[in-house]
């Protein structure tokens, strides 16, 4: 049915609950999976043995002048294990990269993806990570991870039970730092209850059973979890530090508040003396043009012969101004790994420069559906705007307005499947209704606005609203993805052709996020969450459900769903019969249940046409040196999967003539 649906290990482990407690550390992993959480476990499952360490030669030297311990301390007592996907690599040299901001960097999620628990790479499979094992009891309420005896943050300090715990207690908890608890967080409207048992054991407890916790902490919900060094942070929480000391550092940082200095410090990105347990670690300033992360010595993976990861020294991110100077150092040979940023209307560019900046170009899917409109339901500064908005005529009409083969030919060079190919149920994709859903059909357009009241046009063409002025659509897209505005052009002249005139707000990928969150814009031209290969309902549905700041159809619903009704507004009609369907997913342990359950809310989803794509799906060019190994031909750029955290970037290498 797709990738959660189909050998997902943690349905399996839901099935199971049923028997009792289950205790999981996985000795016998197939490789595919990338990663075994132990020594122990890989030698067990390949009966091979790791007999030594070894360390890249930059630490060798710091090792040797007593700046650091030997490789040996530095590692936990169990490192996890990481299965090249090529060959063993070589140790040295920098990943060269291009960003349009610090933050595009993507160091905390993407390049350093390194959760509690981890999606492996085959892409459906949670496995441990951080922690090296777990244990699930109670029929399913309560979860114990057990941590690496041993492992270190970045400066060296003891990662413990204490970290987990300070995020729970003192920043998840804390109402000036969170002001609403995460709903992922919270079952049968109860939050979880984190308790530490030993320094190397934490509990989740809940008050029902919680079948997707363990995939929503290998999702990106959980991957901040991990960023919380207590003993770096609490000098900056008022809960261990004098309020003397605290405002005094406030007003020295330029804040008004204690809270504003704690996120500051506690964000990579605008601090970089923050310690971290991610293969790279940044070293740069916010104000820097090169963004520099440097290996973490104290990293706590090795690979089959011992070999301390990650391989490559540093990871430097120009920052440039557009995605079009991106592609451009592509071309150039600047860039030595990427698929970020870079568009699919440059394929063809990148494909005729591959000699000259020696590299290869791989397609990975997307792991979205194509470009697609979200009407705003919440939108709410012109009344009648608003109204038109609201109604499933009109959101029809313009679907059916939309040339998709047109739009397939010019932007995605003829290469993306049908619109109703996006679902991943057949029977959604086999159902004439849907399908009719997204077929060109100007007539049936022009008949369904005209049903609906708009019958009366100005001289060059364009519908008129009741008081004789031209209905005036803007699009807002983000300028940070180069497909969506070429996209949204070619939408605002189809819908131009039916009477219904219509602009196009490209605006900044920073002003994007204050735009959405300010619920100031009519229609946002951006892309849903999931396709036919790629779906998780711990992520992909945030294009579905009221249920995340993706939920560009309805912020405002999404927000009472997230603030659990204390901000944003109720969901009505279908769309708070989704938010009921959701919940009820979230809970159900039976398979043919949640299939069943899915495939609902799916079909409420599509008859309401909140959201329209333009394709199936599509696929991304990504960029790669000739000698930059160990990244496979096929993959996917999915953000469930924090592409391309979970092929294990610390074992990419750079490779050398020897």
């Amino acid at each position: 049915m797709k990738r959660f649906f189909k050998g997902s290990l943690i349905l399996a482990l839901c099935i199971s609950l049923v028997l009792g407690a289950l205790s999981v550390a996985y000795p016998q992993q197939k490789s595919t999976l990338g990663q075994y959480p132990t020594i122990k476990g890989y030698e067990k499952a390949t009966g091979k043995k790791i007999t030594k360490f070894n360390e890249a030669p930059m630490l060798q030297e710091l090792v040797k002048q007593g700046k650091l311990p030997s490789v040996e301390k530095r590692l936990p007592e169990e490192p996890a294990v990481v299965e090249p996907i090529e060959e063993i690599g070589q140790y040295g040299g920098t990943w060269k990269r291009a960003a349009l901001s610090p933050a595009d960097t993507v160091i905390h999620a993407r390049i350093g993806y390194e959760p509690l628990v981890r999606m492996a790479r085959d892409g459906k499979s949670v496995i441990p990570n951080v922690c090296q094992s777990w244990k699930i009891s109670e029929g399913g309420r309560v979860f114990t991870l057990f941590l690496r005896k041993g492992m270190k943050w970045s400066d060296g300090e003891p990662f413990t039970a204490d970290d987990i715990y300070f995020w729970y207690s003192d920043v998840l908890s804390n109402k000036e730092i969170a002001p609403t608890f995460p709903s992922w967080l919270t079952v049968g409207g109860d939050p979880v209850k984190v308790e530490k048992v030993d320094d190397y054991t934490i509990k989740f407890r809940f008050s029902r059973p919680y079948p997707l916790f363990l995939e929503y902490l290998a999702s990106p919900s959980g991957i901040g979890i991990i960023d919380y060094p207590k003993h770096y942070l609490k000098q900056f929480h008022p809960k261990y530090t004098s309020k003397e000391k605290l405002d005094a550092m406030v007003k020295e940082a330029g804040f008004q508040a204690w809270y504003q200095l704690f996120s500051n410090k506690a964000q990579a990105y605008t601090n970089p003396a923050l310690p971290s347990v991610r293969a790279w670690v940044l070293r740069s300033e916010p104000t820097a043009t090169r963004i520099i992360a440097e290996r973490n010595p104290y990293y706590w993976k090795v690979d089959p012969e011992g070999n301390q990861l990650p391989y490559i020294d540093r990871v430097a991110w120009d920052l440039v101004q557009n995605t079009e100077m991106i592609t451009l150092k592509a071309v150039q040979g600047d860039i030595d790994m990427q698929g970020r940023n870079i568009a699919f209307k440059d394929y063809t560019l990148l494909m005729e420069n591959r000699d000259k900046g020696n590299y290869r170009v791989f397609l990975w899917d997307d792991g979205k559906t194509g470009s697609a409109v979200f009407f705003n339901q919440n939108y709410n500064k012109d009344k009648y705007i608003a109204s038109l908005l609201r109604n499933v005529k009109f959101r029809t009409a313009l679907s059916l307005a939309i040339n998709r083969d047109e739009v397939n030919q010019l932007i995605y060079l003829g290469q993306a499947p049908p619109t109703y190919m996006m679902f991943p149920i057949k029977s959604l994709q086999n159902d004439p209704e849907i399908r009719k859903l997204y077929e060109y059909n100007i007539a049936e357009a022009n008949r369904l606005l005209d049903s609906i009241g708009l019958t009366k046009k100005d001289k060059d063409g364009f519908r008129l609203r009741p008081d004789g002025k031209p209905i005036q659509l803007v699009i807002t897209t983000n300028l940070g993805y180069a497909i969506h505005p070429d996209v949204m052009e070619l939408i605002a002249q189809y819908w131009n052709k039916v009477g219904i005139k219509t602009a196009v707000d490209a605006i900044s990928g920073s002003l994007w996020w204050p735009r959405i969150q300010a619920n100031d814009y009519q229609i946002a031209g951006y892309t849903a969450e999931f396709n036919s290969n790629s779906f998780t309902i711990t992520y992909s549905t945030v294009s579905l459900v009221p249920s995340g700041s993706g939920s560009y159809w309805c912020p405002l619903w999404a927000s009472w769903y997230t603030s659990r009704g204390k901000t944003g507004e109720k969901p009505t009609g279908d769309a708070l019969k989704l938010v009921y369907i959701f919940d009820k997913i979230k809970l159900t342990t039976d398979q043919k249940e949640k299939e069943k359950l899915t495939e609902e809310m799916f079909r409420i989803w599509a008859k309401n046409l909140w959201v329209i794509p333009t394709a199936g799906s599509y696929s991304l060019p990504v960029v790669v040196k000739n000698n930059f190994r160990n990244v496979p031909k096929d993959g996917t750029l999915s953000y469930p999967l924090l592409s391309p955290g979970y092929l294990n970037p610390e074992q990419f290498f750079i490779k050398e003539s020897k």
